[in-house]
């Protein structure tokens, strides 16, 4: 008993650190973003929301954040219908080649974000599309695609398949089955899965790196600040960002919680 107890306490202990050297950066950027002084002291002097008001003011910070919220919004919107389109194909038919579809579906994820960005420049600049915002969208919908299509394909999995027979034997036909029947069961997976994408999108820096051109994202907007002198403007952008992903993924969470309590 007293050889559990200690396990357990070494575990927690493990898990406490490990925990605190993950959240001491994250803390003292944002500590520092509220800081007056231009270069971070400990104690941290004056509290000032200086800093915010800068980066708010700077008209490449505000177009950087404007543009990463309508591409994160464009990106997942498309990825979560693309994303229910493939899990309900994985739900609904038996076809040759179905494992080699699944893979292909889920491979993004498993490329280094490096080799990924090169390739998508490769292609995009062959078509002319690099350098412009539409690239962007085109990189983050591939890469959030996987993630949209596994929480749609996990919830369908766990309709009950009977309900879909039945409403076509009531005389529905199969878009309408799929309207009443399929769209409500998976109504917070796909809400959840758009939220997880737009999170994915938010925060991926080195594809838009590679394709975006002039038209920074707010993590391409931190690479290229680093570039440069110091400016307490990172910590701004960092924090931000950070705060809206964490955001974003709770709500994953939220929802998808709601939709186990609702089945």
């Amino acid at each position: 008993m007293k050889a559990a107890r200690l396990n357990f306490c070494l575990g927690a202990a493990c898990c406490v650190l490990a925990g605190a050297f993950i959240a001491l950066p994250i803390a003292s950027s944002f500590i520092f973003s509220l800081s007056y002084e231009r270069f971070p002291t400990l104690p941290p002097g004056e509290l000032s929301m200086r800093w915010y008001g800068e980066a708010w003011g700077d008209p490449n910070d505000h177009a950087a954040l404007w543009r990463t919220l309508l591409i994160g919004a464009a990106a997942a919107m498309t990825a979560t219908v693309l994303g229910f389109c493939a899990a309900y194909t994985d739900y609904r038919w038996r076809f040759h080649g179905k494992g080699v579809f699944l893979s292909l579906v889920l491979l993004p994820p498993t490329v280094p974000l490096v080799i990924f960005g090169l390739a998508m420049l490769a292609y995009l600049s062959r078509v002319g599309v690099a350098g412009r915002p539409l690239a962007i969208w085109i990189g983050h919908v591939v890469i959030c695609l996987p993630f949209a299509m596994a929480l749609i394909r996990l919830r369908l999995h766990q309709i009950d398949k009977n309900l879909e027979q039945a409403a076509w034997n009531l005389g529905a036909g199969e878009w309408r089955a799929m309207w009443h029947v399929i769209l409500p069961f998976t109504r917070s997976a796909a809400a959840a899965a758009f939220f997880l994408a737009f999170a994915v999108s938010f925060d991926e820096y080195a594809v838009a790196w590679f394709v975006s051109g002039i038209y920074e994202t707010l993590p391409v907007r931190v690479l290229n600040l680093l570039q440069g002198p110091v400016s307490p403007r990172i910590n701004v952008i960092g924090t931000f960002t950070f705060t809206a992903t964490i955001a974003m993924v709770v709500t994953v969470g939220i929802l998808m919680q709601r939709g186990r309590a609702a089945k």
